[in-house]
């Protein structure tokens, strides 16, 4: 028999906060259900300044999912590369580029669904768009550099997140952008605790900063929250640490 998930200290202590915390400490933002709504555009919309890039020829979303990001990328950039880990994201994601739609599955609750079509916008250039399996930690050679890197909550999911932190001032052209976000949700089933960013009183944060500050300059930091339906009554709300930055 399984051990009762409801002993653990972890439960317990979230229940102690869900049952008796004063609200702004059980949720310290002013931030609705559907403010979250859309993040994977507004990865792009405000996470870069677009206004600020000169030559827009090159983007690349690392962790690219199935692919809305780097769609909306192709709204600015005449060449975006999207990576992923997962074969079936950019199988999905390759369908979408080639149909412009594919079929996707609503869960209600239970074993109940519905079939839904969902669609990339028929204003953006599909054609600018390439999607390929890889792993972030070891992004092959010869990817070149890019007036545009987007890494959107892919931090706290790698085995070793300094790699692709030491990797992305090659990646970026000088006078390029880097836009993270990140909820920090370090976890020992995708990154050993030795691997997690800050120790200490140090916060993960800070330690991701001093990475990135001897060649990229930091030029903004904002929440931003995201929503993953799970079924129509249960959803995964998290609030992200977004920052920009500017490559010296």
């Amino acid at each position: 028999m399984e051990a009762n998930p409801y002993e653990s200290s972890a439960l317990l202590e979230q229940y102690l906060v869900f049952h008796y915390a004063p609200d702004e400490w059980q949720f310290p933002y002013d931030f609705s259900a559907g403010d979250a709504a859309g993040f994977p555009e507004k990865c792009v919309s405000a996470g870069l300044d677009l206004a600020g890039i000169g030559d827009k020829e090159r983007a690349l979303d690392l962790g690219c999912a199935v692919g809305r990001s780097t769609f909306e990328l192709a709204r600015h950039f005449k060449e975006v590369i999207g990576i992923d880990f997962s074969q079936a994201f950019v199988d999905a994601a390759n369908l979408l580029k080639q149909d412009g739609r594919c079929q996707a599955t609503l869960r209600e609750e239970g074993d109940r669904v519905r079939s839904i079509e969902v669609q990339v916008d028929s204003s953006i250039q599909r054609d600018r768009v390439s999607f390929e399996r890889g792993d972030a930690q070891t992004l092959r050679s010869d990817l070149g550099s890019f007036d545009a890197v987007i890494a959107c909550n892919l931090i706290c999911r790698l085995a070793d997140p300094k790699a692709l932190l030491k990797r992305l001032p090659g990646l970026v052209r000088p006078g390029g952008q880097l836009f993270l976000t990140t909820p920090f949700t370090w976890l020992e089933a995708y990154t050993p605790r030795e691997n997690w960013l800050g120790s200490g009183e140090e916060n993960s944060f800070s330690a991701l900063q001093a990475e990135l500050e001897p060649e990229f300059s930091l030029d903004a930091t904002f929440d931003l929250p995201f929503l993953i339906r799970e079924h129509a009554r249960k959803f995964q709300y998290g609030v992200a640490q977004a920052s920009r930055w500017a490559r010296r």
